[in-house]
């Protein structure tokens, strides 16, 4: 491996566990929707909203790199189907993204993160919408790459590489993390990058080569990345 100048990395599920928040968003939304639309509540309870979602999903695959897109037609179609052609879809929108970015960090994420943002820059990748200004990490990333503004979606090589370009470096010095076995490690290794599985669940590796390196939490990157330091690695 050459030496390692800049760090990748993914957001959800790698800094934080990101179903709860996604839970809540579907609750914030639905209270809103009895509160103010009781006709599409009562149609489009969330387990119904969530099926109507996967189905926009399945007939848009143009939108496969969108998720933001696919919940506002989702929106529309659900009022659409209640005989309202003005769905509030910012409204609806607004509250929904609100909740979808209050996460709850995992503990080890914000120190090693500033232990990491002190010494290289890091460049998030990530397929959904989180917000990194809303979270408030922001400061700590060089730059913020998602599949909406790539235009494609991991594991596609070229929104790994849209990540070199923004650090003018080689694929090969920028050390791609994440939490994923295919969507991270297989697609990054793709575009040419070295690796990290970060593996918070203990899982076995079954998705063929091994990533270069394992870790279980944002500390032992942290302190690996110390290591390969001092030692000029």
């Amino acid at each position: 491996m050459l030496p390692i100048r800049a760090i990748t990395l993914d957001l959800d599920d790698t800094l934080w566990p990101v179903l709860p928040a996604l839970i809540e968003a579907e609750h914030c939304v639905d209270r809103w929707l009895k509160e103010h639309h009781p006709t599409v509540a009562t149609q489009w309870p969330i387990e119904a909203m969530r099926e109507l979602r996967e189905k926009v999903a399945r007939e848009h695959t143009h939108l496969a790199h969108d998720f933001s897109e696919q919940r506002r037609i989702t929106i529309r179609q659900a009022f659409e189907a209640c005989g309202i052609d003005d769905a509030p879809v910012d409204a609806l929108w607004r509250i929904y993204y609100a909740a979808r970015n209050n996460v709850e960090l995992y503990p080890d994420s914000l120190p090693a993160l500033e232990r990491i943002a002190a010494k290289m820059p890091i460049v998030s990748i990530s397929n959904g919408n989180a917000d990194l200004e809303v979270i408030g990490l922001h400061h700590l990333f060089h730059t913020r790459i998602n599949a909406i503004g790539a235009g494609v979606a991991k594991p596609d090589s070229k929104i790994f590489l849209a990540a070199a370009d923004a650090l003018d470096l080689p694929p090969a010095q920028i050390l791609h993390v994440g939490d994923d076995p295919l969507l991270d490690v297989v697609g990054a290794r793709e575009a040419g990058m070295p690796t990290v599985w970060l593996n918070r669940t203990g899982e076995k590796w079954s998705h063929g080569p091994a990533p270069d390196l394992e870790f279980a939490d944002m500390h032992g990157l942290a302190d690996w990345l110390d290591d390969s330091s001092a030692t000029g690695g």
